[in-house]
């Protein structure tokens, strides 16, 4: 019994030195996992950034371009980046998407930026000149009928879309537009000859002049300081007196001026212009045809151009002014001298042009708009 619990013991003790033995190996094997990986941990070098990975890519595609025999000369290089960089890791930016261009293509490019440039260099030396010419010329972006050429085109445009309308213009000589005056003076001339006969008209403007000093003296500050009673004197009534101070007073504000009116293009200029006492859409038309020579302008309210268009195509009536747009359409882009054409067949047929508008409100007319209205400039 004693030699078999001895026997018992010793395997027992075998048994637990093999069971140490081993755990031991265990720890030496796992220290020395962790040794070797805080080694390469520390002897490897760290993962590219995304920007590094760009730009060391494109090293090696130079490189490759210079060989002639790479495949990776066209590849992509956002593609490189997301491909390099760890599937865990974040782009911290958007990589640039690079396109190719060809060399024809950025001829056309430049040669449009050079264009650009060039009409903008000469706008800009228009508008340099407008400043210091007087009056200043007219807006930049449409020709106007004192352009050199521009009324034998629009003759030749009227003759080509309106047979009945050339016959008019073959008994006619043609028209004639000069620059007299800067738009305020030209406003404030209509408004002095609205409602009155030419002689009375135009011996109240003579004395209005004398009382600027001079036609250079017609300017926004003199017509403002000017009072009703000055005014009243040479002949001009009360009424007319708060027109001129109206009209002064809106462009001493800045609310208009020459520069402004001579740019707008027809339908704002026609907005702001009605905003000032005294001027109706018929004396904004007049303005628009005789003062900035606009080329396309048809006075719809004025009697004269609506007999003449009633003459020219034989109507039975005289055509609303809601109808002379529909029946004047085939003259566009040029209304305004085909407008001028009317006044002359009527003037023509001796049917009185009289002074008067269709509508409800009256806008007060000169008894002959050509030859009075011409002389605005």
């Amino acid at each position: 019994m004693g030699e078999q619990t001895q026997t018992q013991a010793a395997g027992e003790t075998t048994t637990h030195a093999i069971i140490i033995a081993q755990a031991q190996a265990e720890a030496v094997a796992v220290a020395e996992a962790q040794t070797q990986s805080a080694a390469s941990q520390v002897l490897a070098p760290p993962p590219l950034q995304p920007q590094q990975a760009y730009q060391q890519h494109h090293l090696q595609v130079e490189e490759d371009r210079k060989d002639h025999n790479n495949p990776l000369a066209d590849s992509d290089p956002a593609a490189f980046i997301s491909n390099s960089s760890p599937s865990s890791s974040k782009i911290p930016f958007r990589p640039r998407k690079v396109r190719k261009v060809s060399n024809a293509s950025q001829e056309d490019a430049l040669n449009k930026r050079d264009s650009g440039n060039a009409v903008s260099n000469c706008n800009n030396l228009l508008l340099v000149k407008s400043r210091k010419s007087v009056p200043p010329p007219p807006a930049l972006d449409a020709r106007t009928l004192s352009c050199d050429g521009e009324v034998s085109l629009a003759i030749r445009h009227l003759r080509n879309s309106d047979p009945l309308l050339a016959r008019v213009i073959d008994l006619h000589a043609p028209p004639a537009f000069q620059n007299l005056h800067p738009p305020f003076h030209s406003l404030a001339r209509s408004i002095l000859y609205q409602q009155l006969a030419f002689k009375a008209a135009a011996s109240i403007y003579s004395r209005f002049l004398s009382l600027c000093g001079g036609e250079d003296g017609v300017i926004p500050e003199v017509v403002l300081g000017l009072t009703p009673q000055q005014l009243r004197q040479i002949g001009v009534s009360a009424r007319k007196a708060s027109y001129l101070h109206d009209l002064a007073s809106k462009y001493t504000r800045g609310i208009l001026s020459d520069a402004t009116i001579v740019s707008m293009d027809d339908r704002s200029l026609f907005s702001m212009l009605t905003m000032v006492k005294g001027i109706g859409a018929w004396s904004v038309h007049m303005f628009m045809i005789f003062s900035l020579h606009r080329p396309d302008v048809l006075p719809v309210g004025d009697l004269g151009v609506r007999k003449g268009v009633q003459l020219l195509y034989d109507l039975e009536e005289l055509p609303r002014p809601s109808q002379m747009e529909q029946l004047c359409e085939r003259w566009r882009p040029y209304r305004s001298v085909g407008s001028w054409y009317m006044w002359r067949l009527v003037e023509g047929k001796g049917s009185p042009t009289t002074p008067a508008v269709a509508g409800s409100q009256q806008q007060p007319q000169l008894l002959d708009p050509v030859n009075t209205l011409a002389n605005l400039g």
